[in-house]
Parts: structure tokens; sequence; C-alpha cells
């Protein structure tokens, strides 16, 4: 590759200001354009965007640029999301002396020491950040309207905040009480992803806890499954942990002291009166309280004494874990002889079967175990073991008779009813837990589940504004499609969540001051105060001046303009311009995020868009992408490969970069990139650069000008790679764009430049002309990825106009030249051939020979084509046909023979393929590669021959050319 001297830096520099001082991404109302608004999530500034984080970000640019280009009004704005507490954490950490954090700043951050001092007021943190992410933003060239920019914590965002909630509230979906929530303990405040390290949402789970009976004494067991409490035929316990003896509510327990821990949190009683050791335990016998059947203690060590109460009903026929417990306990006679059990304790507890479900035994968790081949309580399979059956059992699963009144229920139905009335006779509970612990706050404190008292939430189960939130998602684009289950999902299992907080930045709950409203619940339509945003900023609008009657004519078209005017002190004309800047964004066409944030965030801009605007307003699409892995590792500061991104884009350069984030991984799939895959995108784009310095691009055709058969060959493969880069574009398959702009039509123009003769390179005027056409539109496809060296080509192209208000190339299907195409695949396919040929035979050729298809034969192939339409070819009909044709002159043996081989060579040509051929008709082959044998005579260092089949005069001392075959001349080497 010819070296390129390309300054990417200044390169970069020079752009940056052109479009900075040509406001190119300023955007406002324009009724001559459609206009098409994008939205992505945004930063919270509490460290520098590294790699990682410029996937979504570089993605929804690009899509901004496409869309521009396809003659769009795009407006895409950026903000800043200060409020929660993560900041407030690492204020505190820093305050406190932190040095591992203090490090974290100044060596993989790059924070001044002196600016570090400042970082123990929290508002200091998020500015200086704020700037950092936003230097970042422009430097790798995201075409942002930043007269729109504002933070969490301006006062007439609050203001927008207190109006959301106060319209939240009156439709009557907040509301106060007692609800479990994510806690930290040393904040004593809730927690959500973006307090959590690692953004971690909390996911609280609701166990049933069943309460067996021990002399006097309750052993709560927790379990997802109250259903299954017929089926039980033993407890597990721990044999090497202590448990506590503990009066819970004035009931006498025994459970693990991690749990009495727990329920301290959930506002139970807790009194410690005594310990007792598991192994004292197993053994013993306690009473099922419902069955009444006596059962054994045994002893697990698998059971965790963190999760749930510490001890662990089993259910054998229904559970594979507890199956093969059983199963391994018994073949462990040296654990039974030490736990001081018999025999004949073990030989006693046998499956219980309580589900009758479709395709499985009496015992459904042996048939599952056997199935999948487990032996022992290691397999990591049993946990596949396990979600199937009880996700087969839950779906179909029927209660037998011996479940008393529950028979003949279907699972879900008993397993809400069996709670309902353990819970009202007293024998049965509820414990909250977190699912997917640990999770820990970033002031590093594990996070437990809390019954917090006087709570303030969003009812997102509120059955009404589900179902309007499944609606919404329902008339949504969702990208890519398969992302639709897990938002069905989602909106299914929301319930009420908290949405106030007692510490942080923030807006104040307006309702009642001492809470401040949390991160996840301010930050769900903020895309509806970009359009206000710019009005604030250019009039410097104060925060009392914006009324809910402002913000009630403005997004939903309430109230008398100037009542509205007169009450708020904002001029009436200003007012009626941000209703007009409103009316024309809205609805919301993209909205970009990362896959992490289905669960909450993206389900939530559905949920409040659904319950506070009309639904001609409600959002049109969602994009979600994955994470970002360097060299297959998850980015983190352990693996030491954080690379900050402004770092990487001065390193590497901005462009590279871009490309290297997005052609790593389809959507949904973790993006996977290294350092080296970046350096092979900057050589991609400096020969891009080479071969545009390398034009004369004073060329023009004349009238007597005709393209060459390569030229019309690379038109018209032009044409299909633009089809193919708009149609992947139109669905955001980015890698697949790239592919084709990249690397399958550079495939292409090199397959052209091999073609075209030294002669004809040396006179340039068609090379010219053919590549300027060729670069031109490469760089207009290229251009959304790589926007500063695609500017810096056009113009040196000779465009006056700027990339950025050039329309995206379209299809030319006058120029798709079907012929040029297959002739080429014809010089392609024998070329290849020979190659093979001489491979295989290791001979050096001196002459090759070719040999084309006689007329006959072409006959036979058309006649072929128009029966393959119907599925197969009509073999007797066209072998018919051709015998009665007086032009054929071949031995009917030949001809029969020759159309059943066309027959079985059917299969192996696509509809397309057939369609195409049957267009073209009869290629002059003969012509083809007479013309192409100069081209082949140079790339295989042999003298070419071409003769016709039925030449009389051929050379052809093997008789090979009655092996000819329309498309498929035969050969002969010497």
């Amino acid at each position: 590759m010819v070296a390129s001297s390309i300054d990417w830096g200044n390169l970069e520099k020079k752009w940056r200001k052109r479009w900075d001082e040509d406001h190119v991404y300023e955007s406002d109302p324009d009724d001559t354009r459609p206009k098409y608004f994008l939205t992505v999530a945004y930063p919270y500034p509490n460290s520098p965007q590294h790699i990682g984080h410029g996937r979504t970000y570089t993605l929804t640019d690009v899509h901004a640029r496409f869309m521009r280009m396809r003659g769009f009004n795009v407006l895409l704005p950026m903000a800043f999301h200060y409020t929660g507490t993560p900041i407030l954490a690492m204020s505190k950490r820093l305050e406190a002396g932190d040095k591992d954090l203090q490090d974290t700043f100044t060596e993989i951050y790059g924070v001044p020491k002196k600016v570090l001092k400042g970082f123990s007021h929290p508002i200091n943190i998020a500015r200086y950040f704020h700037q950092e992410l936003k230097a970042g933003m422009q430097e790798i060239g995201y075409g942002i309207d930043w007269r729109r920019e504002f933070t969490t914590v301006d006062p007439v965002y609050s203001r927008f905040i207190e109006w959301q909630f106060r319209t939240l509230r009156k439709k009557g979906l907040i509301s106060q009480g007692s609800h479990p929530v994510g806690w930290c303990p040393n904040d004593e405040n809730p927690v959500g992803q973006h307090d959590t390290i690692g953004d971690v949402e909390p996911e609280i789970g609701e166990y049933t806890v069943v309460k067996f009976l021990f002399n006097g004494v309750r052993v709560p067991t927790a379990t997802l499954r109250p259903e299954t409490i017929f089926g039980v035929t033993n407890i597990w316990v721990n044999p090497d942990t202590t448990y506590a003896k503990s009066s819970v509510d004035g009931e006498r327990w025994i459970i693990s002291q991690e749990c009495e821990q727990k329920l301290t949190f959930l506002n139970h009683e807790v009194v410690r009166e005594g310990v007792i050791k598991g192994s004292d335990l197993v053994g013993q016998k306690v009473t099922n309280p419902i069955t009444k059947s006596l059962i054994p203690i045994l002893p697990a060590p698998f059971v965790d004494p963190k999760t749930g109460t510490g001890v662990v009903m089993s259910v054998p026929a229904h559970a594979p874990y507890d199956l093969q417990a059983l199963a391994d306990l018994r073949a462990n006679k040296e654990e039974v002889t030490r736990s001081g059990l018999t025999a004949d304790t073990i030989r006693n507890v046998k499956p219980i079967s309580i589900v009758e479900s479709h395709g499985y035994s009496e015992v459904p968790a042996m048939d599952v175990i056997k199935k999948m081949g487990i032996s022992s309580q290691a397999d990591k399979k049993l946990e596949e073991a396990t979600s199937e059956l009880y996700a087969h059992e839950f779906h179909s699963g029927t209660m037998k008779p011996n479940t008393m009144n529950y028979s003949g229920m279907k699972v879900p139905e008993a397993r809400d009813a069996v709670k309902r009335d353990l819970v009202r006779d007293g024998i049965g509970d509820t414990l909250y837990e977190l699912m997917n612990s640990p999770v820990v706050c970033r002031c590093n404190t594990e996070c437990v589940v809390k019954v917090f008292e006087n709570q303030w939430f969003i009812d997102y189960g509120d059955a009404k504004w589900k179902s309007l939130a499944q609606e919404c998602a329902d008339q949504m684009k969702l990208l890519p499609s398969e992302i639709k289950s897990e938002f069905d999902y989602t909106v299914g299992w929301l319930r009420s969540k908290a949405c106030a907080r007692k510490a942080g930045l923030g807006t104040k709950l307006p309702w009642d001051r001492q809470w401040t409203i949390e991160a996840l619940s301010d930050s769900v339509i903020y895309m509806a105060y970009y359009l206000l945003a710019k009005f604030v900023n250019e009039h410097k609008i104060r925060g009392e001046n914006v009324t809910d009657e402002v913000f009630d004519h403005v997004f939903l078209g309430r109230g008398d303009l100037g009542s509205v005017s007169k009450n708020s002190g904002l001029d009436l004309k200003l007012i009626s311009e941000m209703r007009r800047e409103f009316n024309y964004y809205y609805p919301v066409d993209a909205r970009h995020s990362g896959r992490d944030l289905v669960p909450n965030h993206l389900t939530f801009f559905i949920f409040n868009h659904s319950a506070i605007f009309p639904k001609k307003h409600w959002p049109k699409q969602i994009v979600v992408n994955g994470s970002v892995l360097m060299e297959g590792k998850k980015m983190s500061k352990t693996y030491g490969n954080i690379i900050p991104l402004r770092d990487a884009v001065k390193t590497y350069g901005a462009d590279p970069l871009r490309l290297t984030i997005l052609a790593a991984a389809e959507l949904l799939a973790d993006a996977d990139i290294s350092l080296e895959l970046v350096r092979t995108y900057r050589e991609r784009l400096e020969k891009l650069c080479h071969a545009v310095r390398q034009l004369d691009l004073t060329e023009s055709l004349g009238k007597s000008d005709r393209l060459g058969i390569e030229d019309r060959w690379l038109i018209s493969r032009l044409q299909r790679h633009i089809g193919s880069v708009t149609e992947a574009m139109s669905e955001l398959r980015v890698r697949e764009a790239i592919h084709f702009a990249l690397y399958i039509l550079d495939q292409d123009v090199a397959w052209y430049l091999r073609r075209i003769s030294p002669q004809r390179l040396g006179n340039r005027k068609m090379y010219n002309v053919t590549m300027k056409e060729v670069l031109g539109v490469r760089i207009k496809l290229l251009a959304p990825f790589a926007p500063f060296l695609s500017a810096e080509l056009w113009e040196r192209m000779g465009n006056r106009t700027s990339i950025l208000s050039t329309k995206w190339p379209e299809v030319d299907d006058s120029r798709i030249d079907l012929e040029a195409e297959e002739a080429e695949k014809i010089v392609q396919s024998v070329l290849g051939d020979i190659q093979n040929i001489t491979k295989v035979t290791k001979v050096r050729p001196e002459k090759i020979v070719l040999f084309t298809a006689s007329p006959w034969k072409w006959e036979a192939y058309q006649k072929s084509l128009e029966t393959w339409k119907k599925g197969a070819i009509q073999v007797g009909a066209v072998i018919r046909s051709l015998l009665d044709d007086k032009d054929v002159k071949a031995d009917p043996k030949e001809v029969s023979n020759f159309v059943k081989l066309l027959a079985d060579e059917s299969a192996d040509l696509s509809p397309d393929a057939k369609e195409i051929r049957k267009k073209i008709g009869r290629i002059d082959e003969s012509k083809v590669l007479s013309n192409a044998a100069e081209f082949l005579s140079r790339e295989l260092k042999a003298e070419i021959h071409v003769f016709g089949e039925g030449d009389g005069e051929r050379y052809d001392p093997k008789n090979r050319a009655r092996l000819s075959r329309p498309f498929r001349p035969a050969i002969y080497v010497e």
C-alpha cells in the first residue's frame, strides 16, 4: 500500500472549524423539508467517555448523517445528566482520602491534581467532566446542535421535571406507600442503576416463606414456587453454618444469621435468642405446615446462608438440583455417617409427583437429568435443566389430585392461591431479596432490599397504564426487531418503582421537598425539553417564568395563549414559537441507547410518553445496541484496557476509530475491537485518499467516447452496492453497510484495475472518468462513517458544495448492465478454472486454448431457462423442441445428454441468476474472451487462443471443445 501523508489532527481541526463557522448542525423548523429528530442517552459526567461509550453515540451520529443526506432536516441535540448520587458518592470518597479513586482520576482520566482538589464539591466533578465529554464529542465529529445543550440541574429543567411529576400525580400514577426498594445501608437511600458500581439495576425478587415446625419453633424456607409445598420430601441445611435462633415479630424462628439481618431491613422486629449449628439440625424432623407430614432435615453444603432464609425445601420430583443432591448424598456414605444419618433415612426419601405436564413422567426432574446426561451437582447443565423444567411446568403444568383444594389448577393459578392461603393462615410470609446480588453502591457498600415506609413511587404496575405502554411499544419500530420481546417482557413485569430519594443532585419533589427526584425518573421525556432549551438559552429565560401553564400549552396545546403569556410573563410570540418548534419536531423519530437500558430507562421512556403525550406524539423508533469489548474483555480498570475516547482520537484519528467501533458487530452483538483493527481501517482510508490524489479531475468523455466493458461492469456493480448499502443503512445494519462500501466495492475496484490494460491505463482518460464516478459515490457512502476524510476528499475532487448537503446516492437502474456483469463473470470463472487446473496438475502453461459453446447449446440453454421457471427443466419437451429444430445439427444422443446435464446443474443456479440469464439471452462468449485474451495472458503468463466449438480449424488435440457449455467455456492447457 502506498503510504499516505494524512495529518489526521489538522484535518479534523480544519473541518470542525468550518462546520462550526457554517452552523451546519443547527436545525430549525423548515416546512420545505421533512424533519428527523434523533436523541441518544445523555451522558453522566462523572468520568470521561472511553472507546466503549463511543459505540452508541457514534451509531446515532452515523444515523443522523445518513438521514441528512436522504434529504431530512435532522436534529441531534445533547445534554448532560447531573442528577443522582454517583457524583455525590465519588465526592465523599475523595474527601475521605480514597487513594484508589484519586489514582483513577489522575492516572487514567488525566485530571490535574490541582483540579482534583476541588472535587470535594460534587458539582465541580460534574462540570469538569461535562466539558471533557463535550470536547470528546466534538473531536470525534458528532454533528450536534449545541444551542440546545442543558444539564438536569438547570432551573428551567427542574421546572419541567416538576411539571412532569405533577402531571403523573394528577393521573393517579404517583403515590406514597411502603414498598421494597434496592437500598444502600451506608447512604440510607434507595439505589437504581446509576447509583451502583457497574451500572447494575437492583432486581428485587419476591419469595414466599413457608414455616415448617420443629419442637414449637418455626424453620422457615424461602421459595419462588410455593405450590410445590405438596411435593416436599425433606429440607436442606448447611451443616457448616451456624444458624440464629431468633424472635421474629414474636415468633421463634431458626434462620441463617444473614437472613436475620435482612429481615431488619424489611421492617420485622428481630431479637436474637441464641444460635444452633447446622450439623445439630441434621437428622431432626420437621412438620410440613399443610400436609402435616414429618420430613427429615438433611445436610447440603450447597445451601447458601446468604440466600433466602438459609434453609431450603426439597422437591426432588420437580427440582433437578434436589433430585441430584439426594443421589449424591446416597452415594456419599462418608457424609451420611458423619452427619449421624442412617441409610434408611436417605432411602426413605422418595420423590412426590404433584404437577402433571405433557411429555414428562411421574418424576419430571429425572427425565430432564437423564436427557442432559447430568451425573453430579457440579454439572453446570443443572441450571439449564432447572430453567427448562420450571418454564414448562409454569406454562403447561396442572396440579395433581394429591394437592388438596388446588387439584386441577394451572400452576400459575395454584402458585398465587397457595401463597395467599399460607400468608392468611399464618404459616407463610413474604421475603424480598436481590436476585442479582451482590449489587454494590458507588460508595462501596453492598446493597440490600428494604421495605421503605412513606416512599414515593411511580406505579408502572397500573393495568391501564401498562396496556397503554404496550400499545405505544407495538406501534413503534424497534431495531433490531428481535429486541421487541425484551421490551414486551419488561412492560409486563414492571411494578411500582421508587422515584425519589433524600440525597444527591436533582429536582426536589414539588409537593414534598424533603425528597429529590431520582436519576431514572427525571430522564424519561427530556427529549421534549430540547425543543425548549434553545429558547431558554437564547433568551436567558428564568425558572420562575416557566409555569405549568407554559408546559401544558407548549407540549399539550392547552390553555389560551394570551392568558399563558400574561400569567408567566413570557412574550406571547416566544411561547408561540416554542409551540411551533415542538409541533414541528415531535415525536422523536429515533431514540438510541444501549441494551442494558431496556429493563429500565427505555421502557420508562415508553411508559411516560404514553401517559403524558397524545398518540400523535408517541416515539416512532428505538434503536438498541450491545456493548464493546477490548481484545475480548469487558472494559475495566481491572484489565487496564480503558482508553479514553479523546486519547484514542488523538492517537488514531476520529474516522478510523468511528469505523472500528461500528464495523466490529451488528446492533445487538457485543463489538470486540482491537487497536490493530483501528490501524487497519486507517490504512484503508489512506488508500482511498491515495486513489483520489491519483485522479486527473479534468478528464471527461466526449460524444464519441464509449465506455469499455470493464467500465460498464464496474459502474453496474456500483449501482448494486449503492442499493446494498442503502438497504442496510435503512435498518441500521451498519457493519453490513461498511462491509459493502469499504470491502466489497474495494474488491470490485481491484478487479477493474487488474482488467484494464497497461496501454489503456497509460492514456488514463477512460480510467479517470470511471474512477472519478466510483470514488465520488464511495465517498458519499462513507460520509456518515468517516465525515472528516469524506469532506476533505469531496472538496479535493472539485465539488463546491459541502458533502453534508450532498444527496445520498441513488441506484440508477439504467446503468445496471446485466450483459457486462455476466461477461465479467465468465472471465472470472475462466481465470479461476485455469488457475485450479495448473495448481492441481502443477503444469506451467505456455498455451491455453478456450472453446465456446455451439449455437445449438445456447438454444438448449435458453429453452431450459423457460422451463426452469416452473421449478424444474422439462427435459423431454426441451429435447423434442431441439430435435424438431432444423438448425440444430447435433447428434440426438448428444442433445439428450446435454439437456439432462443442464437439468442436473439447474439446482445450483439461483432464481435471480436464472431470470438474469433468461433476460440477456445469448452472450457472444468468443468476443468476450477474445477481448479478455490480453488480460488472461498477462495474468497466466501464457498464450491465449479462443475458438468456437464448431470452428473447423480449431486447435483441439484432446477433443475438449465438446465439453463447452454456455457460461462455461472448455479449457485446454499445454
